[in-house]
């Protein structure tokens, strides 16, 4: 599934109807955790639908709930802010790279 993919328009959460986000796979180094496949986000109930074989699964019961912290993270991701800093630290949403 790709960010272009008309298919997209017509998902929606199964849970409160809304639109999802598209999150690509990330290259994860070392610290790469099983969250790091493709999925679609719901960021009003912060939950994760993974996508296997090209195929989303929106069943209520395969949704995950995310943590304060990966939602942060996720927000990042969802805005195109998810570049690091100078310090290779992820970037807070309006802050400044020295």
């Amino acid at each position: 599934m790709n960010p272009d993919d008309p298919l997209l328009k017509i998902l929606a959460c199964p849970l409160d109807k809304g639109p999802l986000h598209l999150l690509g796979r990330e290259t994860g180094g070392p610290e790469a955790t099983e969250g790091t496949e493709a999925a679609l986000y719901n960021p009003r109930l912060r939950r994760r639908y993974p996508i296997v074989d090209g195929i989303p699964q929106l069943l209520p019961s395969s949704g995950e709930q995310v943590t304060d912290d990966e939602h942060e993270d996720l927000l990042l991701r969802i805005t195109g802010g998810g570049e690091t800093g100078s310090l290779g630290e992820p970037r807070k949403p309006g802050s400044m790279t020295p």
